[in-house]
């Protein structure tokens, strides 16, 4: 199987995945006052960011374009009650911007709730909204989707990738698993999930492109296949993307059969519930990767074909 056959295996059988446990990503009807009932919709915004990266990339056969398609319909009129779960998330807790977050690659899809728009655009006029309290990475996040729904940022864009790690270039020995994630996000967040390369800073772009086959060396090393996966991403967001070979057998080999793909080590035992808990989000950054990657893929050969 060659290179690009491969990557393209790997988000084809996490989708058969995601799609034949699309149960696993139901919200709770009564969830515990500990915990709250937006943590439960962050896979679903998740799984509407991937799904958008799918279709713009383009490069998804009819298959896997029908499999994501019916995913986000389940996930927005069954799971979402379209939107009013949403709209109910945002009256309990309505400095959180979890609703606006989850709902916005769905409004760029083409579902819409006017009631739950409205209520983020009331909710983001409170002076509390921008003094949430929140790790720097996600608070570049927050303002790239203050933009993309039409509201003032809560603080600007470039001033909220400064205070990220990445901004800072530190010392690249010092990344552990909590950096990591914090450097993958702020890469998505600043190249809009992978669509504009561009947008990285030309001395962060070259800090990565120094240093990302490092870490793709020591999290293939370490099994960790969740962050791996979120790496292989960043790799396709460079403006000269390496698809690094090895990391990318490894990673396309840690697959299970049925396309699941473990965080770490090997698939996780326990009640189905669980496993899905546990392999969802790895799943869906094999799907993610393997769209960029491949579409990356295919550009760099039509461009050494023109050239």
């Amino acid at each position: 199987m060659s290179g690009i056959q491969q990557i393209h295996e790997v988000g084809a059988k996490a989708l058969q995945w995601l799609h034949a446990h699309r149960d696993g990503f139901r919200l709770e009807d009564d969830p515990s006052p500990e915990v709250g009932m937006l943590d439960r919709f962050q896979p679903l915004g998740e799984l509407a960011l991937i799904s958008k990266v799918i279709f713009r990339e383009g490069v998804a056969g009819s298959q896997q374009a029908s499999l994501a398609r019916s995913l986000l319909d389940f996930a927005w009129h069954e799971l979402l009650d379209s939107g009013h779960r949403l709209l109910e998330g945002q009256r309990r807790e309505p400095l959180s911007p979890a609703p606006m977050e989850v709902y916005l690659p769905f409004k760029e899809l083409g579902y819409q709730h006017q009631g739950l728009e409205a209520a983020v655009r009331l909710n983001h006029r409170l002076g509390s909204w921008g003094r949430l309290e929140v790790r720097p990475t996600r608070r570049l996040g927050i303002a790239t989707v203050e933009r993309r729904f039409g509201l003032a940022a809560s603080l600007p864009e470039d001033e909220a990738f400064r205070r990220t790690w990445l901004a800072g270039r530190p010392e690249p020995w010092t990344v552990e698993g909590h950096t990591g994630y914090d450097i993958t996000h702020t890469v998505f967040h600043l190249t809009d999930w992978g669509q504009s390369p561009e947008g990285l800073p030309p001395e962060t772009a070259e800090y990565l492109a120094l240093w990302l086959p490092v870490w793709l060396d020591d999290w293939l090393d370490l099994k960790r296949w969740d962050l791996l996966g979120e790496l292989l991403v960043v790799d396709a967001c460079l403006p000269e993307p390496t698809l690094d070979a090895d990391a990318w057998r490894g990673f396309a080999a840690a697959q299970q059969p049925d396309g699941a793909m473990p965080a770490l080590l090997g698939m996780p035992g326990g009640d189905p519930e669980t496993v899905f808990d546990l392999v969802y989000h790895p799943t869906l950054v094999a799907a993610f990767a393997s769209a960029l990657a491949v579409s990356r893929s295919l550009s760099d050969l039509s461009s050494a074909a023109s050239a």
